[in-house]
Parts: C-alpha cells; sequence; structure tokens
C-alpha cells in the first residue's frame, strides 16, 4: 500500500507559518516532546470536524428560530431535514434508555457525540484525510469526557449512594469481604472497563475501516472500491450509535436513583 499523504501534510507545506506555529503548540501540550505530523494531524483534523458542525449550526439556526417554520417540515431533503432525522434519532434512543424526563436533560452531550463522531468517521471517506476517530488520543478524549460526565451526574443525583451502590446489596457483617470483592469489581468496570471500551472500540474500527477502504481505492480503479466504500458508510453509522447508545447506558445506570437499583 503506499504511503499516506495527508491533506494536513500539503497543508502544513503551503503555510509553513501555520506548521510552525502547530508544532509549538503540539510541544506545548506534549511537555515539549519533538512533534510530527502524525501527532498533529488527528488535532487539527478534529477542529476541522468542529468547525463544520458550527457552520451546520449557523446555517440552520434561522429557520429553527422562526417557530411557524421549525414546526412544518420541508417537502424536500436539506441541511435542516437531514439535521432534524439525525439529532431526532439519537434522542429516540437517548429517550428509550433513560425516559423522556432524564432524555431531555443528558441529550446535549449525546447529541454533540453523535454529531462530532458522525462527521468525524466521515473524513475518512475524503480523499488525503484521516478520520480524528482513528486517533486513541481523540476517541480517549471523548471517552473520558462521557466518562467524567456520567459519574458527576451520577453523584449529584445520588450523592454518596452512587458509591455504597457500587459495593451491591450488604449481606451482613460476616460478609464483608464479598461486598468488597463486589465493589472492586464494580469500580473497575465502572472506572477502566467503560472508559476504555468506548475509546478502543471506536479507534480500533475506524483505523481498519479506513485503511481497508484505502488499500481498495489504492488497488483498483474509482467504481470498483465501491463496495468497500459503502460499508464504511455502515461502519461509520454503526460506530456512531455504538459510541452513543454506551453512552446513554452509562448515563442511565449513573442517575437512576439507589431505590430502582
Amino acid at each position: 500500500m503506499p504511503e499516506h499523504t495527508s491533506f494536513v501534510s500539503y497543508l502544513l507545506q503551503l503555510f509553513p507559518a501555520l506548521g510552525h506555529n502547530a508544532h509549538l503548540f503540539g510541544q506545548m501540550l506534549l511537555s515539549k516532546q519533538p512533534v510530527s505530523e502524525h501527532h498533529l494531524e488527528p488535532l487539527m483534523t478534529a477542529f476541522l470536524v468542529m468547525l463544520v458542525i458550527m457552520l451546520l449550526g449557523l446555517l440552520v439556526r434561522p429557520a429553527l428560530k422562526d417557530v411557524g417554520q421549525a414546526v412544518v417540515p420541508e417537502t424536500k431533503l436539506s441541511l435542516r431535514t437531514f439535521l432534524e432525522v439525525f439529532v431526532g434519532r439519537f434522542y429516540d434512543i437517548a429517550k428509550d434508555i433513560m425516559g423522556p424526563r432524564r432524555a431531555r436533560k443528558y441529550f446535549p452531550l449525546i447529541g454533540t457525540c453523535a454529531l462530532f463522531i458522525f462527521f468525524a468517521n466521515v473524513l475518512g471517506l475524503v480523499p488525503g484525510l484521516l478520520p480524528p476517530t482513528a486517533s486513541l488520543n481523540i476517541t480517549l478524549g471523548c471517552a473520558l469526557f462521557v466518562f467524567l460526565y456520567y459519574n458527576y451526574q451520577g453523584l449529584k443525583e445520588n450523592g454518596f449512594g452512587y458509591i455504597k451502590h457500587l459495593f451491591g446489596p450488604w449481606l451482613g457483617a460476616a460478609y464483608i469481604p464479598i461486598n468488597v470483592i463486589i465493589f472492586l469489581v464494580e469500580a473497575l468496570s465502572v472506572f477502566v472497563i467503560r472508559p476504555m471500551t468506548l475509546a478502543l472500540r471506536l479507534m480500533i474500527n475506524m483505523t481498519v475501516d479506513h485503511l481497508v477502504v484505502g488499500t481498495f481505492l489504492g488497488l483498483f480503479a474509482l467504481l470498483v472500491p465501491l463496495p468497500a466504500m459503502i460499508l464504511g458508510v455502515i461502519v461509520i453509522v454503526v460506530q456512531t450509535l455504538v459510541f452513543c447508545l454506551l453512552s446513554s447506558v452509562y448515563l442511565a445506570l449513573s442517575t437512576e436513583h439507589e431505590e430502582h437499583h
């Protein structure tokens, strides 16, 4: 497979000052360690995704501000209808998992994750661009943010009961060692396995998907790799769904009141 030359590499060659500033910023983040384009590319493409999402929001916002126009669906496919269907689908998932009250309360996180991960994954289908979600730094950052958020909301909703629940049901003084073992297993699941599962599943799937699509693009003519690209689109949608589904489940488990456990 030919060596990957990304859009970011060309961009840094065209604008040396941008590359210099990016390297300085990367060194500051990485404790003055040498920074390569390989380290900078996921960060720059992640910023690109955020800019795209902000631009889409600004384009759709005028239609949503008009109450009369916002409640009437458009007759043809447009940017507004696409975003309404996209966001509405993920809201339905959150509502089915945690109920309408908590879904409305926590959906800003789920909806933001859905938009960012989806458009970040889509970059893998653009020639010359690598999806930022193929980098563990980006996916781990997303997973850690979700991890901090659902633990904060769990403590906010249940207080000490959130930690108490990790010990399992009280079995009596004679069974304290069993409660300690339950706590260790639950703590390992909540504080280690859940964030690592979110980060690694997304990163590995997007890396493999981009590698497969890139290999077919390099080996065959333009129209031949269409099946691989269609498979790539399916992977993009599925991985976005899985990340948001797991995040909704973790939020639901953390914010469920103690007496319901």
